[in-house]
């Protein structure tokens, strides 16, 4: 692939080529470590900090975050970070544990409270896959028998060959399916499934993510001018108006995410360096529309209500919805112009990817108190409109590590084999 700094002006080195700019983000990834490790729950997992990096004293352990923080210790226990495996030996612990439904099978979102109904979530079981192959490739012997029943539950219950996506939930029992298919949960199953490829040398999970994309991205997105469709009935038909009453909903929000089209984009990069890396058959829209996507999400979403940052949602008329700037957001547009200028060698992506650097340096970290703020308003004050805390560092975390991994492999597999 096409070196870093081929098409940058003369005496402008990529910031990717830069040590300086390494230690920064190394520096950065120390200082979201160090405070997210009070994230851990004395009795079961992890659950979501205060914005002062407090956990609550009524914090309930969520399997979200349990899985989040795991992948994330994971990948600094391999890189060689004192404390970090008995972090992952605690999430492993938890996921096996309490937080897994011993009953019915498959995981809760979060351990449960005396008389309450759960429901099973693919976008859940997206990331206990995560966090068991990355425990896994990080030598926690106890995270093979969780990998292989996530492996089990997402063959059974959520991978539907004859859709080639995933199905979205289900009563606690199974009984009972929603009749809905979602695009965020077929998004992280993609991340998923592509370390799971690595991580277990089984191309079969490539392949399946090589599905998602081309029915979600290339089949919908694209012909969308790439803004990328969220939310689809149980017949895949697209359903534009979902949410539109609840605008502000945290994992289904109604209209088009830009954060997604990025994160979307930069997966796609991972697939097609996954593909090629194995002589596998690689279709050349893939690049095509990782670029469509980015051009799309910054020109719908970047400094479009007169004020710097990427707004949260906007409308199938491109007029924004929610004008609340998420940290996830940012984090996943640098991480995603990386990857663009890594595979391309185009300066625009230089551009963008020390833009984005530059805001967040400039509003999202609180160096007052720890970590990043989860969320501003439209005006770039901290907020909660939407988000609330310190949630997890998942999407921080990996932002200071990506810039500096290749496309691939997989992050796991690539800091295992000592690329980080």
């Amino acid at each position: 692939m096409p070196g870093t700094t081929s098409n940058l002006p003369p005496r402008q080195e990529s910031w990717l080529d830069r040590p300086a700019h390494h230690h920064w983000l190394e520096c950065e990834g120390q200082r979201l470590l160090a405070f997210y490790r009070a994230s851990r729950h004395a009795e079961c997992g992890f659950a979501a900090l205060d914005e002062d990096g407090r956990l609550p004293a009524d914090a309930n352990p969520d399997t979200m975050i349990t899985a989040r923080m795991t992948h994330c210790f994971a990948l600094a226990a391999m890189r060689g970070e004192p404390g970090m495996a008995p972090l992952v030996a605690h999430g492993v612990a938890a996921l096996k544990g309490d937080l897994r439904d011993a009953e019915h099978g498959g995981w809760y979102g979060a351990r449960p409270k005396t008389g309450e109904t759960q429901t099973k979530q693919a976008y859940i079981h997206a990331f206990v896959a995560l966090a068991a192959a990355s425990a896994w490739q990080a030598g926690d012997e106890n995270a093979k028998p969780l990998l292989d029943d996530i492996i089990a539950v997402i063959e059974t219950r959520f991978w539907a060959e004859d859709e080639g996506r995933m199905r979205e939930g289900f009563s606690r029992d199974w009984g009972k399916e929603e009749a809905y298919r979602g695009g965020n949960s077929n998004m992280h199953a993609t991340e998923a499934f592509l370390q799971l490829a690595d991580v277990l040398d089984e191309p079969k999970w490539r392949a399946r993510a090589l599905s998602i994309v081309d029915k979600i991205i290339h089949a919908h997105a694209r012909p969308n001018d790439y803004r990328v469709v969220e939310h689809f009935d149980s017949e895949w038909n697209e359903w534009r108006d979902y949410n539109q009453e609840t605008p502000k909903d945290q994992f289904r929000p109604y209209g088009a995410t830009p954060g997604h089209a990025f994160e979307w984009s930069r997966l796609m990069l991972h697939l097609e360096g996954g593909l090629m890396r194995h002589g596998e058959e690689t279709p050349a829209w893939l690049l095509e529309d990782a670029q469509g996507l980015f051009r799309s999400a910054t020109e719908l979403a970047w400094n479009v209500d007169g004020e710097p940052g990427l707004v949260y949602t906007h409308d199938w008329e491109n007029q924004p919805v929610v004008h609340e700037r998420m940290h996830w957001t940012l984090a996943e547009a640098a991480a995603t112009a990386a990857a663009l200028l890594k595979r391309t060698g185009d300066a625009a992506y230089e551009t963008w990817y020390r833009r984005f650097w530059d805001y967040i340096d400039r509003f999202l970290i609180d160096r007052e108190r720890g970590s990043w703020w989860q969320e501003l308003d439209r005006h770039n004050n901290p907020s909660s409109e939407v988000w609330s805390g310190k949630a997890d560092l998942y999407h921080a975390y990996q932002a200071t590590l990506l810039p500096r991994l290749p496309l691939s492999p997989t992050m796991a597999r690539a800091i295992a084999d000592g690329a980080l």
